[in-house]
């Protein structure tokens, strides 16, 4: 499955298993290393959910990239460490809060934020509203929300659309349990 995961995706001239991996295995997964591949299934709450928002705005993942800092301060690499392994620590025990404090990117999107109109509005009124975390999904511009019931996941989505609609962008919701099975064929 890892072989076939790197073969099928290939972006901005390098191969990445960061999209794929969890689209074909379900859930959330930690690619670990590209040589050799090791891609790591992370066990995770059955209550969650995702809320994306994606805005009628072009994005290319090549801009997205271009505008990241070729070095990483020590502090801001201690910290996203800190947070992943949050994340990561929080998903498997479950612990809500742990996975809430843990959704912070320090070093990819304070940059990437400006390509996204509304975007420090958007993340602190999805989270007042009950959202665990928000914040740019990938390269973006998609704005992701997770949360702990369908209601709250759901308003998170109500609320980050009415945004981009403030700045006058359309945008389209989608809020879904996390799919935990990955891709599978329907006879």
């Amino acid at each position: 499955m890892q072989a076939i995961c790197a073969s099928l995706l290939i972006a901005c001239g390098s191969a990445h298993a960061d999209n794929v991996a969890p689209s074909l295995l379900g859930g959330f997964i930690l690619v670990r290393d590209y040589h050799p591949l090791d891609i790591i299934k992370i066990p995770a709450p059955e209550k969650l959910y995702c809320t994306l928002v994606h805005p009628h705005i072009e994005l290319k993942t090549s801009d997205s990239r271009r505008v990241l800092k070729p070095t990483v301060p020590l502090k801001d690499a201690i910290t996203q460490g800190g947070n992943i392994g949050g994340l990561i620590a929080g998903l498997m025990k479950p612990d809500y809060s742990l996975i809430s404090r843990s959704l912070k990117d320090v070093i990819a999107e304070p940059i990437r934020s400006v390509f996204i109109p509304g975007f420090e509005v958007i993340r602190k009124e999805a989270t007042q509203a009950g959202a665990l975390g928000c914040g740019i999904s990938g390269s973006g511009p998609t704005m992701f929300a997770l949360s702990v019931d369908h209601e709250t996941a759901q308003q998170a989505g109500e609320i980050i659309q009415l945004q981009f609609l403030k700045h006058q962008l359309k945008s389209e919701v989608y809020v879904s349990k996390i799919n935990y099975e990955g891709a599978r064929i329907i006879a």
